[in-house]
């Protein structure tokens, strides 16, 4: 938080509570809390005196309440001296000479067509503009401008990764002003970034590596005037709902408003309701709220509403919702951008529950019952004169399933056992769990599942938190050093207010008076945190988007203030006199996303390397949670020298299924897809260590983002769109009375490749992910021109290929399934090779065969005596390929054939020509006969005169 922005929050909460000191850098990264660092100290009270600070360390005021200070490499144990007999507590500062001192600042642009504009600079903290440290600028300080060019001068270039899909994104040619543009696409499953920049230095300093979310654009209700407010009761504590995946959006109600915001309360605005809708006592009876797409829930009185950029609605029966009696609303608190449905469907976005039945919540909204206790008795068969109540209902780590706490009793006057079931969306099933836990009746138990694979979890009351880790086998009270795990008596007898949790483990559990205690997943003791914040001062814990835990203030004014809060640095320092050591020193592992999609014939292989002290005998555990559907093996190297040993462990998840001519093919398809949750964890841990274990998807079945096309083939630049041709007759399969015409869709089919009739084809198969190129295809597949035409051939035969039986042609095929479409009458599902004496019949193997694959040489042939254009549908025969039906289309048109004339035609043609011949030959005739006829009517038979001169 930027020095005005501290100056203005301790305005606010020096006004009334005990004595308390706190600190804060001039960056909102703690990471970077290093020897560079300036440290704003800042008391809180009357009775300050002075600070204590070690040699090593500079103060600028030291009688000072609020100064800075730096310090040398080392443990730093500072505090402040007061007045009077009361003591304040120490901090243990662990200083470090970083390499890494500036930032990445980054401001993102929503664009048309789902795109992101990210501009992107470089600013070092320590001489940061203050709107840079607020994160409020819209262009680089002149510091920040230089600092940027100056290291893009010297070589860097930053780049944006994503974390779901693993693409990368490069800045636009040229510098603008001294920062970065990219144009980054938005997608639902791969909103995490990150930034990274090449290694420059600059007077030996790096820019640290920065997470930043690129979503659409969020859901912010604009405030109406004239609205009224909608807040909890008067007097209760905050309560708020965050978007899983988008942690920076929340909303905040409290018992004077409800606020809203999407940048970590950077700004924010009050969400406020019509008049004349609720009366001013429902108005201020919110018992519950969450945040999803289609609008902000409120819970007022046992009835649902719904606010949104339009209209605040009431919900109940026109949506499939009970009209009142509703106890409580949730949604998940993991984010799971990736995961698999069997079944096509869509999965839930929220819980909603009455004491006897669960509806879950779908967008639009939407909303469809699950269940009732009625059912869940009879899973179990429970007596009916028991009382069996939904208590508490959590969305799990699993990214499809949710668990239900039900209380049981009979008499209902003492206590109650509550139960967990947990019910899988994909599955539609329910299972109940090894766990039952006995509380008075009147206790209530809030639940919240960990980030983890196996079913872990913790439950708490007012005073305890109860643990249940490893599929629920480690469970116990939530220890501390005294009072038993009572957290209520050691602060003052508060009660338990917020219990957060992350994605590394870390459990931040806050009273209600502001005290706080720190755990980790795993762990079976917490360890109380040094005061923070005055205890009249109502907040709440939360995660901004680059995972950084901040603390948001609400204050009786309607103001809001968000503070980021250093958990680590408070965590060592409160855990440093206790001890408590890491058990080991390094934890490398070759795993780099959380979710991996497994089609057939594909495994999993990763490692996980841990480096610890010699002789502790520590090693990884790898447990899974899911369908049996993997083999799992596991090889372990063991390497010990110098004091330490190094242990590696390689885990191969395989699929060992062989598909072709089963029985079923699609049921054997089913029951070997499905998700898989993986964690790696150790056999021991400690608060101390930075993460308590790795957990990641393994989902078999089809990526729906996967397909094949046809090389050589596009849409565009096409010689011709769309147009009309006409097939003959019989050149149709079906052989039908009439000539078929034909619109030839470019969209759809792309453009034709025109061949010489005498060239033969042979398509060639690629298959690709998400638009990038896998491989070449070199397993079978099929075409068939989708129109129906059959006037086409193969120049293999059946005996040319190899064939010992007869092979499947489209002839048998369809006549065998004449109940089927033709695309559906051969496919993997049926698929029988030639290549055995075992299958098939002899048959004739001159046929041609008609089974394509890259390397077999079998080629389209066409024929001699006519052109035509014809579009073929192409399948994966293989049913050891993929569980996606992999088709694609591409159209060939050919020429250079002479058209033969028609019969008709031809007759006529040679009828004329015969009629011109012999007109031709009766004028020749009398023309030559008229001429001598001519010429002896002119001369006599005899000349007289040569008669006279014979005599």
């Amino acid at each position: 938080m930027a020095a005005q922005g501290v100056a203005v929050l301790l305005s606010w909460l020096s006004c009334c509570g005990s004595a308390l000191w706190r600190y804060s850098i001039k960056s909102p990264d703690y990471h970077i809390f290093s020897t560079r660092s300036t440290i704003q100290l800042e008391y809180e009270g009357t009775s300050f005196s002075e600070w204590s600070v070690p040699g090593t360390c500079s103060v600028k005021n030291k009688r000072s309440p609020k100064t800075e200070l730096h310090c040398s490499a080392g443990i730093q144990v500072i505090k402040p001296i007061v007045t009077g007999p009361d003591l304040e507590e120490e901090r243990y500062f662990p200083m470090e000479n970083s390499y890494f001192c500036f930032l990445w600042y980054h401001k993102a642009i929503n664009l048309p067509d789902n795109l992101t504009q990210v501009i992107v600079w470089v600013y070092d903290p320590e001489s940061a503009d203050p709107s840079e440290l607020l994160w409020t600028a819209d262009e680089p300080s002149l510091d920040s401008e230089a600092l940027s060019k100056h290291l893009g001068a010297m070589g860097q270039k930053p780049t944006i990764h994503t974390t779901q899909r693993r693409k990368l994104y490069f800045p636009h040619e040229q510098m603008k002003n001294g920062a970065w543009h990219f144009s980054v696409p938005v997608t639902e499953d791969d909103v995490v970034t990150e930034i990274k920049g090449n290694e420059v230095a600059f007077f030996d300093c790096f820019v640290a590596d920065t997470l930043f979310l690129v979503t659409f654009p969020l859901l912010k209700i604009p405030e109406t005037p004239g609205f009224l407010p909608i807040s909890s009761p008067r007097g209760s504590p905050l309560m708020a709902s965050r978007a899983n995946c988008v942690p920076s959006s929340v909303v905040v109600v409290a018992d004077t408003e409800t606020f809203q915001t999407n940048d970590s309360f950077h700004t924010w605005v009050k969400i406020r309701v019509p008049p004349n809708i609720l009366t001013d006592d429902e108005r201020h009876s919110v018992s519950d709220v969450n945040l999803t797409k289609d609008g902000i829930f409120f819970l007022i009185n046992g009835i649902l509403y719904i606010k949104n950029l339009t209209a605040f609605t009431r919900l109940g029966s026109n949506v499939n919702l009970p009209d009142n009696g509703i106890i409580g609303i949730t949604s998940r608190k993991w984010c799971w951008l990736n995961y698999l449905l069997k079944d096509e469907g869509v999965r839930s976005s929220m819980a909603i529950w009455t004491e006897n039945e669960v509806y879950l919540g779908y967008t639009f909204p939407k909303f469809v019952k699950i269940g009732t206790t009625e059912m869940l008795k009879k899973l179990v068969n429970m007596s009916s004169a028991a009382t069996l109540t939904i208590h508490n209902v959590e969305y799990t780590g699993h990214p499809l399933e949710l668990g239900l706490l039900l209380s049981y009793c009979i008499t209902c006057e003492v206590t109650k056992t509550i139960y967990l079931v947990i019910y899988n969306e994909d599955t539609k099933q329910w299972v109940y769990q090894d766990f039952a836990l006995d509380v008075t009746v009147d206790t209530f138990l809030h639940l919240y599942f960990t980030y983890s694979a196996l079913p872990e979890f913790i439950l708490w009351d007012k005073q305890r938190i109860y643990y249940y880790y490893h599929n629920l086998k480690d469970k116990g009270v939530l220890q501390t050093s005294t009072e038993s795990g009572n957290l209520s008596r050691l602060s003052q007898d508060s009660n338990i207010h917020d219990v957060f949790i992350d994605y590394f483990g870390n459990i931040l559990i806050k009273m209600e008076n502001n005290v706080m205690f720190y755990s980790k997943v795993s762990a079976e003791d917490a360890v109380k945190l040094h005061l923070w914040t005055s205890n009249r001062i109502k907040s709440l814990i939360s995660l901004n988007s680059s995972g950084q835990v901040y603390l948001i203030y609400v204050f009786e004014n309607g103001e809001i203030q968000q503070q980021e809060y250093p958990l680590i640095l408070e965590a060592h320092s409160a855990i440093f006199k206790t001890e408590e050591k890491c058990p080991y020193w390094e934890f490398h592992n070759s795993i780099f996303s959380a979710f991996y999609l497994l089609d057939k014939g594909q495994n999993l292989s990763f490692w996980a390397l841990i480096v610890y002290p010699e002789n502790t005998g520590l090693y990884i555990i790898v447990e899974s949670y899911g369908p049996k559907i993997l083999d799992k093996k596991q090889q372990v190297h063991y390497e010990t020298a110098l004091g330490y040993s190094i242990k590696n462990m390689t885990v191969t998840f395989s699929q060992n299924i062989n598909y072709e001519a089963v029985d079923d093919y699609f049921t054997l398809q089913h029951q070997n897809t499905g998700l898989l949750l993986v964690q790696v964890r150790f056999s021991e841990f400690a608060k101390i260590c930075p993460i308590t274990q790795k957990v990641f998807q393994i989902a078999v079945g089809c990526d729906a983002k996967k397909f094949i096309a046809v090389k050589g083939f596009h849409k565009k630049e096409c010689r011709h769109h769309d147009f009309y041709y006409r097939i003959e007759k019989t050149y149709l399969r079906d052989r039908p009375s009439k000539h078929l015409r034909v619109k030839y869709d470019r969209e759809k089919y792309g453009c034709p490749l025109r061949l010489n009739f005498k060239e033969k084809f042979r398509p060639l198969l690629q298959l690709y992910n998400d638009e990038s190129y896998v491989e070449d295809v070199e397993v079978n597949f099929i075409v068939w021109e989708i129109h129906g035409r059959d006037d086409y051939s193969f120049n293999n035969t059946m005996k040319k290929s190899g064939c010992l039986k007869e092979a499947q042609t489209w002839k048998s095929m369809t006549q065998l399934n004449k109940h089927l479409p033709l695309e559906e009458a051969w496919g993997p599902e049926n698929y029988k090779h030639c290549f055995s004496y075992t299958i098939g019949k002899p048959g004739d193997l001159n046929q041609p065969y008609e089974i394509i694959n890259k390397s077999n040489n079998n080629h389209l042939v066409w024929p001699m005596d006519h052109y035509g254009m014809y579009v073929f549908r192409v399948k994966i025969l293989d049913p050891n390929y993929s569980f996606c039906n992999l088709t694609a289309v591409f159209a060939i048109e050919t020429f250079g054939v002479i058209p033969s004339p028609r019969t008709y035609l031809v007759a006529a043609i040679l009828f004329l020509l015969m009629l011109l011949f012999l007109s031709l030959l009766a004028l020749s005739y009398l023309y030559y006969y008229l001429r001598i006829y001519s010429e002896f009517i002119d001369v006599p038979l005899h000349n007289p005169e040569t008669k006279q001169k014979n005599d």
